[in-house]
């Protein structure tokens, strides 16, 4: 294999890589336009009364056969909601119908009324009997236009009941004015004959939008200035842009919802290998995901087509994501790639991430500034350029009792490491810590003394990205 000039590892080049497959689904969700369509209904519970009444909201021309209604169906009759006939339903009733739902009275009238509907060409809804079911209504959470269901599948309505009082709670009602303006609006946006691009930065601003002030209406000079930003991008030079984007140390949890918006609009992902799968999945399907991975000691791409791919990428009007493990600003090269946009004329944007060492403190509960113990907290690396220790490091800083230090790429050159900080007079009984792939499921916490680190490289078989913690927050109890 190939060697890397810059680094003597073995080198790759940025390789595309295919979004993740679709997981198995229970029941495809879909949206079902029933305005001005006849929907039957049999039955006459309290509990049928409910979907009669769903139904007829959303447009149908529900009749409801039930020979002793309830009172709410009757309610609803007498309020022209739905038209009751008090007799039995008959398989004629169901034919020409967009949807049939019966609340059965047993599993003889399930397996008929299943059967009438199906010989109809209806599709055909049993009230809590989902083996006859060809669809199931689900909890909704309703801002019409804007309308979100949940399914359980009938596994745990409870459940689902739940999950939707959490999604009434976090969704303004303003929001609902939102979609009906964007459904008011969107025959003007068509008549401009956009292309898909400039189609999807119209409502992306508009989306920026009604989550930055979803309590109030949108107005015309709304619309207006969505389209005049519009016109001046257009006119302007047909360049993309590149936002270097923080993944966080593991878990998908941690990553911040700026950077969850950058990679929905994202047309290119530009990702690290420390990069989880499942925060790629957070991504709109159709961006291209090229992984640029660097590891120690490991095949990695050369910095210099990273940075070539990224340009090349941005230079076609591509909005690039760099996404890169941690913060991008802590030991991740942006300074260079940043000077990169800089000379290409690219407009770029930063999103900072959390970054390991923050990552493992709160996962561990430590105290990396507790005011007893740790005066300064500082960031080093153990890996230059070469692969080796630096020879430029502050030792008299690192060996400051009083301090937390976080040294990150620091297990291949972990005993040099120890030996230069005893040497330049930090107590060997120090306490320090071992914490590989912090924040995921696979964290694990090796802790020792500064003069035992050497020792627990070996227990480290197949160590994920490492950091090293020295100082009094790495003792048992966070402050030694």
């Amino acid at each position: 294999m190939p060697q890397s000039e810059e680094t003597g590892r073995p080198a790759r080049r940025p390789t595309a890589t295919p979004p993740g497959r679709i997981a198995a689904l229970a029941a495809l969700p879909l949206f079902h336009k029933l305005d001005g369509r006849p929907v039957v209904v049999a039955g006459g519970t309290e509990g049928i009364a409910w979907k009669a009444e769903l139904l007829a909201a959303a447009g149908a021309r529900v009749r409801v056969f039930a020979p002793e209604p309830a009172e709410a169906l009757v309610a609803l009759s007498d309020a022209g909601t739905v038209a009751l006939a008090r007799r039995p339903w008959t398989p004629d009733d169901l034919r020409g119908a967009a949807l049939a739902i019966c609340d059965a009275g047993s599993e003889g009238e399930a397996a008929a009324f299943r059967c009438a509907a199906r010989l109809a060409g209806v599709t055909v809804n049993i009230v809590d009997k989902p083996a006859y079911c060809d669809v199931q209504f689900g909890s909704i959470v309703n801002r019409s236009p804007l309308v979100i269901g949940i399914s359980t599948d009938g596994a745990a309505p409870v459940f689902g009941q739940a999950v939707r009082a959490r999604i009434e709670a976090l969704l303004p009602e303003g929001f609902k004015r939102w979609a009906e303006a964007a459904r008011s609006w969107r025959p003007a946006v068509q008549a401009r004959e956009l292309g898909f691009r400039a189609r999807r930065v119209f409502w992306e601003a508009f989306t920026e939008k009604a989550l930055r002030e979803p309590d109030r209406a949108p107005t015309d000079a709304d619309r207006d200035a969505l389209f005049e930003a519009l016109e001046q991008g257009r006119s302007g030079p047909g360049v993309g842009s590149v936002a270097f984007v923080g993944a966080g140390p593991g878990d998908p949890e941690l990553v911040t919802l700026k950077a969850v918006r950058l990679l929905q609009s994202a047309d290119v992902i530009l990702y690290d290998d420390l990069v989880d799968p499942r925060i790629l999945d957070l991504a709109r399907r159709e961006a291209r995901r090229i992984g640029v991975g660097k590891r120690g000691h490991r095949a990695s791409c050369a910095q210099d087509d990273i940075v070539a791919a990224m340009l090349a990428e941005a230079a076609k009007g591509a909005r690039v994501v760099r996404l890169k493990g941690g913060d991008p600003a802590v030991f991740g090269r942006l300074g260079e790639e940043i000077a990169a946009c800089r000379a290409a004329g690219l407009a770029y944007e930063v999103v900072p991430g959390i970054t390991a060492a923050f990552g493992a403190a709160a996962s561990l509960g430590l105290s990396l500034t507790h005011r007893r113990s740790a005066r300064r907290l500082q960031f080093v690396t153990a890996h230059g350029q070469d692969g080796r220790l630096p020879e430029d490091l502050n030792w008299a800083a690192l060996a400051d009792p009083g301090a937390t230090t976080v040294v990150y790429m620091g297990v291949r050159t972990m005993p040099a490491l120890v030996a230069r900080v005893l040497e330049a007079g930090l107590p060997g009984h120090t306490p320090a810590m071992v914490i590989s792939s912090a924040t995921t499921q696979a964290q694990s916490v090796l802790r020792s003394s500064v003069e035992g680190l050497p020792g627990l490289a070996g227990q480290l078989t197949e160590p994920g990205p490492s950091i090293i913690i020295i100082g009094p927050a790495a003792g048992e109890d966070g402050i030694a």
